[in-house]
């Protein structure tokens, strides 16, 4: 076996040739400054029901509770800044935005990536496990303690002259590997991503409220909040004010190119329309990246109608049909949001088909009808 350096040496290049932008390693051990932080999120009340690696803290942040015997941590960075890259389905009439992490399935791409390194590590007799999109580690602190990057004050992890458009994963090793030590701060005085948050979510630098982070909202279950439905606009699927008010991530410059092609599988927009008509496996296949809770396109169709509510037509017949057929809808939760979406349409003489409804949920939004859009 080569000494250790030299070992790591083969380990990144092999790393790197295989499509990740970044590597760096940090030792096995226990992710103490992460579970502090865990435990601080829960003890404040500002998880909102999030489970992820905030589920079982313990398991989380010990490395070793995955991986018997697991002396090293390496982690990984892959590139999805596609800026440049446009859609390719058709137009869409009332386009809901996607996040720009879930354009295309990036990570897909960076666990084969990372499989091509686990396969090396094996066949030299190491144990060595992926762990990418899992909550089994806190890949941000591990990312940090590596020095890979360092914590910008949105909570994401920043690559020196690359920023955070960045998917994170690891590989748990039993080899033994030197490691990185964290970075200095490369933020500043820079509060750019905490002003531009649309629900001011970022209560302090590092620190967000899962109550208000619109990314959350949009998969947590049940009703969307009343009070961040503005706020929402048209994003359908994660939000990325954070990053791309980010000066060091605007001003990033990534090695290589991204390969990727968009298909109207993967792409930056849905229409808000569409989501609302088409059946369930369809929906649920052009959003098959996506968290969604329990695989249940219902919370797709909430989000597409506070999305409706706020740049939809209310001079347009598809508009007014589609909110007809959602007050009439078997789920309380599309009637007691499309009564929202009409309401702030100025469309309230539609609503005369849900005036008796019984369900709770519903007269409680006939109960706080908001204003009509400004723009109308």
């Amino acid at each position: 076996m080569p000494p250790a350096d030299q070992y790591w040496s083969e380990l990144r290049s092999l790393a790197l040739e295989s499509g990740l932008h970044a590597v760096a390693v940090t030792s096995a051990e226990p992710l103490q400054r992460a579970r502090e932080q865990i435990e601080d999120r829960l003890a404040r009340e500002l998880v909102n029901g999030m489970q992820f690696t905030f589920r079982n803290p313990l398991r989380s942040t010990t490395p070793t509770a995955s991986v018997e015997g697991a002396r090293s941590i390496i982690v990984a960075a892959r590139s999805y800044d596609l800026r440049d890259v446009s859609d390719t389905g058709e137009p869409s009439k009332y386009p809901a935005k996607v996040a720009r992490y879930v354009w295309h399935d990036h990570n897909a791409e960076l666990k084969k990536s990372l499989e091509v390194v686990k396969k090396k590590l094996k066949s030299d007799g190491h144990r060595a496990v992926v762990f990418a999109d899992d909550n089994s580690v806190v890949d941000r602190e591990v990312a940090w303690r590596s020095g890979l990057g360092w914590f910008g004050k949105n909570a994401n992890i920043l690559l020196p002259g690359a920023g955070s458009y960045f998917v994170l994963g690891c590989i748990v090793t039993t080899a033994d590997l030197p490691v990185g030590s964290p970075l200095d701060d490369g933020c500043g005085p820079c509060v750019r991503c905490l002003s531009s948050c649309p629900t001011e979510a970022i209560v302090s630098p590092g620190v967000i409220d899962a109550n208000r982070c619109l990314s959350w909202l949009l998969q947590k279950p049940g009703v969307f909040p009343r009070e961040h439905r503005e706020a929402l606009a048209d994003r359908i699927y994660g939000c990325d004010e954070c990053q791309s008010t980010c000066p060091p991530t605007q001003r990033s410059v990534v090695a290589g190119e991204v390969p990727v092609t968009l298909t109207s599988r993967h792409r930056r927009h849905l229409d808000a329309l569409w989501m609302l008509e088409v059946t369930d496996v369809e929906l649920l296949d052009a959003c098959d990246p996506w968290y969604i809770h329990e695989r249940n396109p219902l919370w797709l169709r909430r989000n597409a109608l506070v999305i409706l509510g706020n740049i939809g037509d209310p001079s347009d017949a598809e508009v007014r049909r589609v909110l007809d057929s959602m007050l009439r809808s078997a789920e309380a939760v599309l009637r007691s949001h499309a009564v929202w979406a009409c309401a702030k349409l100025g469309l309230t003489d539609m609503l005369t088909i849900v005036d008796a409804d019984p369900d709770e949920m519903v007269q409680n939004e006939l109960a706080h009808l908001p204003t009509c859009r400004d723009d109308l």
